[in-house]
């Protein structure tokens, strides 16, 4: 007698529902994700587990985690939905239309840098909407969040290896150089570079531990060989900007998002002797990287990122005291 298929025995969405739980590691977040309860999470989980003959989760703790079966199902699952959303793109193009809602999660000053611009491109595309979202974390965190969105824009330190991000696809959109900020008061104020020894003795404002900022003062300390004394720390630029111009501390600040606010209020000069910068990406799990809607708006991503990422070779040009 043959034995049926796996493709006989399971359903689709029972096996995306598998995959939902290998990304957010619980139940409870897989049905937060997914719009559902636990409960009916689980019941489909023992639904799928019966129809494949093989214990796909176990219990750890409270919660539960996937068997080695369990993984390996869920690896195809990401291959699935993948497979239904270029489907799902080549129908709408046969069609004639390329719709729909795409959700973009962005930190803070690349939302400031890009997202305006963004939006006039999109005026083209009316049948595309555009849901943005305010995220902010350590740089490690970031491809966690493309199982909740449809396109993340992340930034990452580019002094170290960029964390796993296995099954993620990213696309660089630019690099942009951290400079150090200072009053224009300040008696480095007027200098065309500092050197980290120039500026290790400050007090400085800083993002929290694992930012890429804060990587790039841990790359400070380490050439000048003393620890860096942080005074304040907030992911709030435009409050680090404030706390800069009046006097109370120093600060690195991203030289493309900062430069318009900065003439006239503070200084930005370059460093020397160190490669400051951050890399900032756009991170999007493949099946949904395979929509069409999404395709054009990270097209569109990359076009209104395409001067800063042609300028990050040109000179400094620091922003400094008349």
């Amino acid at each position: 007698m043959d034995v049926p298929g796996l493709w006989e025995r399971v359903d689709p969405a029972q096996l995306l529902l598998l995959r939902e739980l290998a990304e957010h590691g619980s139940v409870t977040a897989a049905a937060r994700a997914t719009g559902r309860t636990p409960s009916a999470v689980s019941q489909q989980l023992k639904v799928l587990q019966r129809r494949v003959g093989v214990p796909l989760v176990e219990r750890a703790g409270r919660g539960v985690r996937l068997t080695d079966a369990g993984r390996a199902l869920a690896g195809i699952a990401a291959g699935v939905a993948t497979a239904l959303a270029v489907a799902e793109t080549d129908w709408a193009g046969y069609r004639g239309g390329a719709g729909g809602t795409v959700r973009l999660a962005v930190f803070h000053s690349a939302g400031e840098l890009l997202v305006p611009g963004l939006l006039d491109r999109l005026a083209t595309a009316p049948q595309i909407t555009l849901e943005t979202y305010d995220e902010d974390v350590s740089q490690d965190d970031f491809a966690a969040l493309t199982a909740g969105y449809d396109i993340v824009v992340a930034h990452r330190s580019d002094d170290v290896l960029p964390p796993d991000r296995g099954g993620i696809e990213v696309r660089t959109l630019l690099r942009e150089p951290l400079d150090v900020a200072l009053p224009l008061d300040h008696p480095l104020a007027r200098r065309d570079r500092v050197r980290p020894l120039d500026v290790i003795g400050e007090q400085w404002i800083a993002p929290p531990a694992g930012f890429p900022i804060d990587r790039v003062l841990t790359a400070i300390a380490a050439r000048a060989g003393e620890p860096v004394r942080v005074v304040r720390r907030t992911t709030h630029l435009p409050l680090m900007e404030k706390l800069v111009a009046g006097g109370h501390g120093v600060a690195l600040l991203p030289r493309h998002t900062t430069r318009d606010r900065a003439a006239g209020r503070l200084a930005l000069v370059p460093l020397a002797d160190l490669r400051a910068g951050r890399i900032v990406e756009a991170l999007a799990r493949p099946d949904k990287a395979a929509r069409r809607a999404v395709q054009v708006v990270l097209a569109a991503l990359l076009e209104e990122a395409g001067p800063y990422r042609d300028r990050a070779g040109a000179g400094p040009g620091p922003v400094r005291p008349g």
